[in-house]
C-alpha cells in the first residue's frame, strides 16, 4: 500500500524532470472529483422546472436523456435524477413507478449496481411497489456479476416491506449461488424459500443439478434428482439433460447410454438436445456404430437433427482425420437447408492444416468465403496450426488472402488475428506469424504488444511477459500505460500481487501515470488473494486522493463485499 500511496503525489502533478525520465507515452491521472449531493441537486433545481407534489402526491423525475449524449453527460444526468430521487423520497414523496423503474434500468446497464439497488431500495421504503419484472431484473443482473449478497438483501427488504416475491425471483438467487460454486448454501436456501410456500419450478432444479455434477460429480447430482422427486418434487426432460451431460462428461459414455435407454420408464422421450448430448461423446470417441445407430433414430419431430448435431459430427470426424467425410457431412448440411458457419469449418481447417495440406485448407477457405461464411477468431486459431507443422509463411499467406477478400485494411487485420491467437492461448503461433508479418513491413503497435503481453501472462510465462517492454524499446516503440496495465493485470491473474506492485513502481519511477484502470487492477488482484480489509484500505485511500471515481468504488465495495468505505 505505501508504494501506491508514496505513488500518487508525483502523479498528480509530475515535473518536467521525471517526465524526461520517462521512455514513452503520458497522461494526466483525470481530477475526477466526486458529486457533491448539494450540488447536484442544485443543479437539477436551476436547470428543471418541477413543481413539487403534496406528500400524497406523485412527483416526476428531471429528464435524464435529453441533451448531450456524450458518456460523462449522460451520468451526470444519471446522477441528478439519482440525488432528486433520493431527496424527494427522503421528504416523504412517492416516485412516479415507470420512471423510477426506468432509472433503475439505466442506472443498471451503467453498472451503477449501487445506485440501482439503491433506488429499488428507495422505491420500497416509500410505499411504492415495484414491478416485479424489474425487481427479477435486478436480482438477476446483481447475481451475474458476483453480488448475491446483495440481491439476497435486496429480496429480504422487499419481503420486509410486504412487495411480492415469487418462485422466478428466488430461482435468480439460486442460480446466482450455484454460479459461484456455493451448492451448500444454494440447498438451504431452497428449503427457506419452500418454507415460505414457494414451490421450486424446473429451472430451480436445472440449476441445482449442473451445479451439482460441477462440484460433486455425477453420481451426488444423481442422489439430488432422487431426493426430489422423493420430496414430491417434479423435474422435466431439462433436469435429466443435465445429468446425461454430467455423465458424458466424466467419460462415463456406458453409463450415459443407460440412463438415456432408461428415460421413458421416467415419464420422458428424449429430444435433439438430449441425442446430440449423447452423440458427442460417443463420436469423440469414436464409437461410429453407435453413433450411427442414434443416428439412425432421429427421424423426426422433437429429435430431428440440428445444426449443432451436424457441427458434432463435422467437428468429431475431422478430430479423427476423416475430412473427406466431414466435408460431405457439411455438403449434407447445407442440403438439409441449415446454413454453414465459420465453427462448421474450423474444425476441418484445423485438421487440414494439421496435415500440412495447404492447398486443400485454401480451397476449403475459398468454399467457405462462397457460402458468405466470414471467418472468425476459430478459424484465425485453425490456421496458426500451420505454424505448429513449421509453415508459418504457408500460414501468413492464407491470412492475407482473406484480408483481401474482406476488403480489409492490411494492418488492422494483422491485429485481429495476432490479438485472437493470443486470447485462445496460441501465443507461440502468434509470435511466428508476426515475424513473418514484420518481413512485409508490418510494424506492431501498442495494442499488438499488449495482446502478446496477456497472452504470455495467461500461459504463466511472466518473465517473457516483461521481457516484451525491452522488446518495444528496441523496436524504438515506447510502451504506454496500457501496456503496463496489461502487464499488472496479467500478473495479478496469477496470483503475483506483488510482482505487479514492484511493476507499478518501476512505471512510476520512469515517470508514466497510472490511471484508474491501473490502480482498479491493483485493489481487484488484492482483494483475490482474499486480502480483503487491505483491499479495502487501499480502495479508500486511492478514492479519497481521487485517483478512483465514485462509480469504480462502488462497483468495487458490491463485487467483492469491501466494508468500511463511503458508499
Amino acid at each position: 500500500m505505501a508504494i501506491l500511496v508514496n505513488a500518487m503525489s508525483p502523479i498528480t502533478s509530475p515535473s518536467p524532470e521525471s517526465a524526461r525520465k520517462g521512455c514513452g507515452f503520458f497522461s494526466q491521472v483525470p481530477n475526477r472529483h466526486t458529486l457533491s449531493r448539494n450540488n447536484g441537486f442544485s443543479r437539477v433545481l436551476a436547470s428543471t422546472q418541477i413543481t413539487i407534489s403534496p406528500k400524497d402526491g406523485v412527483f416526476s423525475l428531471p429528464n435524464w436523456r435529453s441533451g448531450k449524449n456524450d458518456a460523462r453527460t449522460r451520468d451526470l444526468r444519471l446522477n441528478d435524477a439519482f440525488l432528486y430521487l433520493e431527496y424527494m423520497i427522503g421528504k416523504g414523496h412517492k416516485p412516479d413507478v415507470g420512471q423510477a423503474t426506468q432509472l433503475m434500468y439505466e442506472l443498471c446497464k451503467s453498472s451503477k449496481m449501487r445506485k440501482s439497488t439503491k433506488v429499488m431500495e428507495l422505491m420500497i421504503s416509500s410505499g411504492t411497489t415495484p414491478d416485479p419484472a424489474s425487481c427479477i431484473f435486478l436480482v438477476n443482473n446483481l447475481c451475474k456479476r458476483g453480488n448475491v449478497g446483495y440481491a439476497m438483501q435486496l429480496v429480504e427488504k422487499m419481503e420486509e416491506y410486504g412487495c411480492p416475491t415469487n418462485t422466478v425471483t428466488y430461482n435468480s438467487l439460486v442460480r446466482g449461488l450455484c454460479m459461484h460454486g456455493n451448492l451448500i448454501q444454494s440447498l438451504q436456501f431452497l428449503d427457506k424459500f419452500m418454507k415460505k410456500g414457494l414451490v421450486p419450478n424446473v429451472f430451480t432444479y436445472s440449476f441445482l443439478l449442473e451445479a451439482a455434477y460441477k462440484e460433486r460429480g455425477a453420481d451426488e447430482a444423481i442422489r439430488l434428482l432422487d431426493e426430489i422427486v422423493a420430496k414430491g418434487g417434479k423435474p422435466n426432460l431439462v433436469s435429466y439433460n443435465v445429468l446425461l451431460t454430467g455423465l458424458c462428461k466424466e467419460g462415463r459414455t456406458e453409463e450415459a447410454i443407460r440412463f438415456f435407454r432408461d428415460l421413458p420408464s421416467k415419464g420422458f422421450s428424449p429430444n435433439v438436445v438430449s441425442y446430440n448430448i449423447l452423440l458427442r461423446s460417443l463420436c469423440y470417441e469414436g464409437q461410429w456404430e453407435k453413433a450411427k445407430e442414434l443416428l439412425a433414430e432421429m427421424d423426426g419431430g422433437d429429435r430431428s437433427p440440428s445444426i449443432v448435431t451436424f457441427n458434432i459430427l463435422i467437428g468429431s470426424l475431422a478430430l479423427h482425420g476423416q475430412t473427406d467425410q466431414a466435408l460431405q457431412v457439411l455438403n449434407d448440411m447445407v442440403r438439409a437447408r441449415f446454413r454453414a458457419t465459420a465453427a462448421s469449418y474450423n474444425p476441418i481447417v484445423a485438421r487440414l492444416c494439421k496435415e500440412g495440406k495447404v492447398d486443400l485448407v485454401v480451397k476449403c477457405l475459398d468454399q467457405m468465403m462462397l457460402r458468405r461464411c466470414n471467418p472468425n477468431e476459430g478459424t484465425y486459431n485453425a490456421i496458426a496450426v500451420l505454424c505448429e507443422e513449421g509453415k508459418a509463411q504457408e500460414a501468413l499467406s492464407i491470412i492475407q488472402s482473406l484480408s483481401n477478400k474482406q476488403n480489409s485494411s492490411t494492418h488492422d487485420f494483422y491485429k485481429v488475428v495476432i490479438t485472437s491467437l493470443c486470447r485462445k492461448g496460441n501465443t507461440y503461433p502468434a509470435f511466428q506469424l508476426l515475424y513473418e508479418m514484420t518481413k512485409y513491413g508490418f510494424v506492431p503497435d501498442s495494442y499488438t504488444y499488449s495482446s502478446l503481453i496477456r497472452g504470455l501472462c495467461s500461459e504463466g510465462m511472466l518473465d517473457e511477459a516483461m521481457e516484451i517492454f525491452s522488446i518495444m524499446e528496441e523496436n524504438d516503440c515506447r510502451p504506454d500505460v496500457d501496456n503496463f496495465n496489461a502487464l499488472i493485470l496479467g500478473l495479478c491473474k496469477c496470483q503475483k500481487t506483488d510482482v505487479s506492485l514492484m511493476v507499478f513502481e518501476m512505471m512510476v519511477e520512469k515517470g508514466y501515470m497510472p490511471n484508474e484502470t491501473t490502480y482498479t487492477i491493483i485493489v481487484e488482484g488484492i482483494a483475490h488473494q482474499e486480502e480483503m480489509e487491505l483491499a479495502a484500505a487501499v480502495l479508500g485511500e486511492l478514492y479519497l486522493r481521487q485517483v478512483v471515481g465514485r462509480s469504480t468504488l462502488e462497483r468495487l465495495v458490491m463485487q467483492y463485499d469491501l466494508e468500511g468505505l463511503p458508499i
